[in-house]
């Protein structure tokens, strides 16, 4: 029995020398040991999308805010009886776009009446870009990321051919990891994009709402200010 025992274990030696290695699939695993630019790749495309969530969650509250107070200033530039009204009642609104377009006009108004629509439409135009902040880092992740990812998955495949070329075999613990790192690439790369093209539009579609609001009610505010008050003296100098 002794004999047969030894003689059991002396065949299987060499099969369990040659067996290979578990390869480690774990997710995280393959983003924390990926080699060379698929290494690059994958952090990069972590970072852009935490910059995405930054981003767009950034660029929500201040719309929010935004809309609020717009909303707050065009009910009491309703009630604006006169330019001077409305020009005290945008000082107190100063977070309102719309109160920054009349402020805009009340800076224009000492210089004649007659380009105060140019001035508004500039001043809208301003609060246009100023809404646009922060966008095009939205747009940019959001139609660079998959290509980022292909990238680093291009990366991995060749990786993967090398280590099938280098090592003479073609069996999964060879070519695993590299694939592994590769599809990972192309996951994170569609991570970090769809949630900036999402995010980009929901933006913008809030920020084009509060901005056509503003410019509608801007060429009442231009009405406003170049009415003349009541009682005010016309060119000849007689009271009207």
């Amino acid at each position: 029995m002794t004999y047969q025992a030894l003689s059991t274990w002396v065949q299987a030696a060499p099969e369990a020398a040659a067996a290979p290695e578990t390869v480690e699939m774990d997710p995280l695993a393959l983003i924390l040991n990926a080699s060379g630019p698929v290494f690059v790749v994958v952090w990069s495309l972590i970072l852009a999308a935490v910059v995405v969530w930054f981003v767009a969650i950034l660029k929500l509250m201040q719309l929010r805010r935004w809309a609020k107070a717009e909303r707050l200033f065009e009910i009491d530039a309703a009630a604006a009886e006169d330019a001077e009204h409305l020009f005290d009642i945008a000082r107190h609104h100063e977070d309102a776009p719309g109160a920054r377009v009349v402020i805009a006009l009340r800076r224009r108004v000492a210089h004649g009446s007659e380009m105060l629509d140019a001035v508004a439409k500039r001043a809208v135009v301003d609060e246009e870009q100023r809404a646009s902040t922060l966008m095009g880092i939205l747009a940019s992740i959001g139609s660079a990321g998959p290509f980022i990812g292909l990238f680093g998955t291009v990366w991995g495949i060749m990786d993967a051919f090398l280590r099938i070329g280098k090592e003479k075999t073609a069996s999964l613990p060879v070519v695993a990891p590299a694939i592994g790192e590769a599809l990972i690439a192309t996951a994170i790369g569609l991570f970090a994009a769809i949630p900036a093209v999402i995010a980009y539009n929901a933006i913008a579609k809030r920020a084009d709402d509060l901005l056509a609001a503003v410019e509608s009610s801007s060429a009442g505010w231009v009405a406003l200010v170049t009415t003349k008050r009541r009682g005010t003296p016309t060119a000849a100098g007689a009271p009207r």
